[in-house]
């Protein structure tokens, strides 16, 4: 497919060369405020039980079940997951997730769930059996008939008729399938070759057994990654025509994952270019008619994401953009993480501390964070900020409240990133790859820990 050039973006590179400070500043991703490395063990086992069997009798709950296994680990990988080709510690760890939801359902009740999230690692691994033996205890443990939106997520190389059908039958209506780059020099560099072909045959599987809700994740500032094949990966991805793609920007955080050391930061681009990258994708999928979702999702006009990004309804969590509105989110399986209203929680990050754990009878949790009122009136600045590119500050008080957050968004207003007029912000299209710069002048943690986030764009 040609690639279209696209002025406007070299324009915008000219602007912002001025202040690179900016594009290299380190903030969060703010799929939860406060974020998860404030969280702390002062909030634990004892805690998170006693937030469970306070939840409001009609409060509806959405299940996140991670998987922390893959057959190979990707260079690129921040995900708490490890490489297996052993089938033991896989059925081993599925039969502690059967323990953990009868747990979880004895200290909250049988409640209604309206959204169920499979992440990882590859959580096909468990095997189709295992699928399904694992939702049928999740009806057991929760009650399943009102779900909205049942998504897994799936390494495109993995798929086969077999599952597909499988998924169906689980009652899976959304998959999300990892694609971030058709390059084969990307595909090297970043260890995980699965060539458009492989992506193609996947995705015509998955229609083929009713499966048509389909998410792509793609990204950028990948190594030996230029524009050119950011943008011939975009225009590839869209002719395939997944409902929703994702646009992330890698985050290299070797000191964190290890096993990122295997890509050299030489390979790796620089902040103005991985602007250029960002841009230059979200220009494809223009043209190709996808809205564009907050800061890095776009979706088809009639998908449900697009309609609640207009209505100003959409939410965000750490799954990204989404439309759940439950009271609760449960995370499942080591490391998950779970948001009550009175504060986040998260499950050991280890399988064998998690593993022991529920099999004592207790909850996995090993740390979390429980919320204030300042935390719950930043939190919902943060999530406007990020799923609606403006704010009236009117709705939280008045700007009165705010001046230091206010002066500390001037340069971003000076760079044409954002517009401030009496109690209104605006994220400007310039800035709208950067929001997060916005939503971290509203971090009242942020100051003293940039050096554990990555970088804005």
């Amino acid at each position: 497919m040609p690639i279209k050039a696209v002025p406007a973006l070299r324009r915008h590179s000219v602007e912002m060369n001025a202040d690179l400070t900016l594009l290299e500043r380190n903030v969060p991703r703010y799929t939860s405020y406060p974020t998860a490395p404030h969280f702390s063990a002062q909030v634990g086992a004892p805690t998170y039980a006693g937030w469970l069997r306070a939840l409001p009798e009609d409060a509806t709950l959405s299940l996140y079940l991670h998987v922390p296994y893959c057959t190979e680990l990707c260079h690129y990988c921040g995900c708490n997951t490890k490489a297996t080709h052993q089938r033991v510690p896989v059925v081993r760890y599925a039969e502690h997730l059967l323990q953990e939801f009868r747990l979880v359902a004895a200290l909250s009740g049988r409640r209604r769930v309206t959204h169920l999230h499979w992440g990882g690692g590859t959580p096909s691994i468990l095997g189709e059996d295992w699928l399904a033996r694992i939702t049928d205890a999740l009806g057991n443990a929760f009650d399943l008939s009102s779900l909205l939106e049942h998504n897994i997520e799936l390494d495109p190389r993995k798929i086969t008729r077999s599952l597909a059908q499988t998924l169906v039958e689980i009652g899976v209506n959304r998959v999300s399938l990892g694609v971030q780059d058709f390059s084969p020099q990307v595909q090297r560099a970043i260890g995980r070759i699965q060539p458009f072909d492989q992506v193609q045959r996947g995705v015509a599987l998955l229609r083929e057994a009713g499966l048509d809700r389909i998410n792509f994740d793609l990204m950028y500032g990948l190594p030996k990654q230029s524009r050119a094949d950011v943008a011939r990966s975009a225009e590839l991805a869209v002719s395939l025509v997944p409902q929703r793609i994702a646009l992330f920007g890698y985050a290299h955080v070797p000191w964190f994952k290890k096993h990122q050391a295997l890509i050299r930061e030489s390979d790796l681009p620089g902040a103005a270019e991985r602007l250029e990258q960002a841009r230059l994708a979200a220009e494809v999928f223009a043209g190709s008619g996808y809205d564009a979702i907050g800061l890095d999702h776009f979706a088809q006009p009639d998908d449900d994401l697009a309609i609640a990004a207009r209505e100003k309804r959409l939410r965000r969590n750490f799954q990204g953009y989404t439309t759940d509105s439950a009271d609760a989110l449960i995370g499942l399986g080591a490391s998950a993480i779970g948001k009550l209203p009175q504060g986040f929680v998260q499950n050991a990050p280890d399988v064998a501390g998690y593993a022991r754990a529920v099999a004592v009878g207790r909850p996995a949790t090993v740390k979390g964070l429980a919320l204030d009122d300042d935390d719950r009136l930043r939190a919902e600045i943060i999530e406007r900020l990020m799923c609606d590119l403006s704010l009236d500050l009117r709705d939280f008080g008045g700007s009165n409240g705010f001046r230091a957050e206010l002066d500390a968004l001037m340069p971003l207003a000076a760079a044409g990133l954002i517009s401030v007029e009496g109690d209104t912000i605006v994220v400007t299209e310039t800035g709208r790859p950067l929001v997060r710069l916005a939503a971290a002048a509203f971090d009242a943690y942020l100051p003293g820990n940039r050096a554990r986030h990555s970088v804005a764009v």
